[in-house]
Order: C-alpha cells, then structure tokens, then sequence
C-alpha cells in the first residue's frame, strides 16, 4: 500500500470513529501507537472532524453570542493544533529523506507532503458529508442528485490527489524534488507579534 493510500484508510477510519459519537466533546482514543506517524496522522484528522463540526454549529444564526466566542476561541486553538500536527508530519518526512542525495536538477514543490496530506484529511471529511447528503430521506430529488455529482468530483479529486502525493514521495525518494518547510508563523496567535495583543502589555 502505498504512503498516500495508507492515509485514506487511516483518514476515513477516524471519520467513522468520530461519527460513532457525532460529539465535538468526544475523548479521543487513538488506535495507533504512540510515536508512530499513524498515530500522527490519526490525530490529525480527528482534530479536523471536530473542528468540521464546530463550524457547522457557529454558524447557527440563533446561536448565544458568549457561546459564539467561545467557539471561535476554540476553533482558533484547533487552528494551531492543526498546524502543529502538519509541521509534525513533515518534520516526520524531513527524517525520513534526510539521507537522500539531491540531484543536481532538483526541484521544489508548490507545497510540503504534509500540507498536501493535510487536503486528503479534509477531503475524507468532504466525501463523508456529501454521501450523507445523497442518502438524506428529507431532501428532494434536484438536491440529491446535485450533491450526487459533487461526491462523484469529491472522489475523483481524493483519486487524483493520492497520486499526486505518492508521485511527490517518489520523486523526493529519488532526489528528483527536494523539501524545504517553512513554519507557519501564524502572527495572530503570537502575543509578540499581534499588536491588539502586545499593546494591553
């Protein structure tokens, strides 16, 4: 199985466990081992169902507005977690490939392995709700068939991507790409760099 295909498998797994509950405040149990980039990668993707679901409920307009902020407050976290876990999975990659001897022609990629595994994650959640779509008893038959052909693009994108990402692996393998990651930096969250932030000091 290739590295892309194990993602898939891994990713659609925890969509499953997480809708075993449906509950954004459901304890996680990673099936995988400690250490491992599986356990990694599970953890990844449970962080992005959860914070699926909580954008679904902020965006109750009848919503409390003290709820509200809390919820964006904790999408935020989940936000930097998120982030975290892909710098994770690439410093995971960086390791992995750090002997590999770069080809003189070498050339970079428009973006990180793991920023491109980070979509796959996203796309396992999208190809979930849209089949839940399909089966709903309650819509009509325009919407069904509507959200029918987006689930056909879903997985032809989710096709696509896996080779894509596995092609990416193969050609930094053979030093035919290289990796170079840059940390997010993300200023926002940083009480040194936001100045709404720094100036209550």
């Amino acid at each position: 199985m290739t590295f892309a295909n194990k993602c898939n498998q891994i990713f659609d797994q925890i969509v499953r466990l997480y809708h075993d509950s449906d509950d954004v405040d459901a304890v996680f149990v990673n099936p995988y081992e400690d250490g491992t980039i599986e356990c990694s990668l599970a953890r990844k993707n449970w962080i992005d169902a959860v914070q699926w679901h909580l954008e679904d409920i902020i965006r109750d307009e009848q919503i409390d507005p003290v709820e509200a902020l809390a919820l964006k407050r904790r999408i935020d976290r989940s936000n930097q977690d998120r982030t975290d876990l892909v710098e994770e999975v690439d410093t995971y990659f960086r390791q992995q490939y750090a002997g590999v001897a770069v080809l003189p022609d070498a050339t970079i990629n428009t973006e990180s392995p793991a920023w491109a595994i980070d979509r796959l994650s996203i796309l396992a959640l999208k190809i979930w709700h849209m089949r839940e779509q399909t089966e709903r008893a309650d819509a009509d038959a325009a919407h069904i068939a509507k959200c029918r052909a987006k689930l056909d693009v879903l997985l032809e994108q989710r096709e696509d991507l896996t080779a894509a990402i596995d092609q990416l692996l193969d050609d930094i393998a053979a030093g035919r790409k290289f990796m170079k990651v840059y940390r997010q930096m993300k200023m926002y969250n940083d009480p040194e760099t936001n100045p709404v932030l720094y100036g209550k000091k």
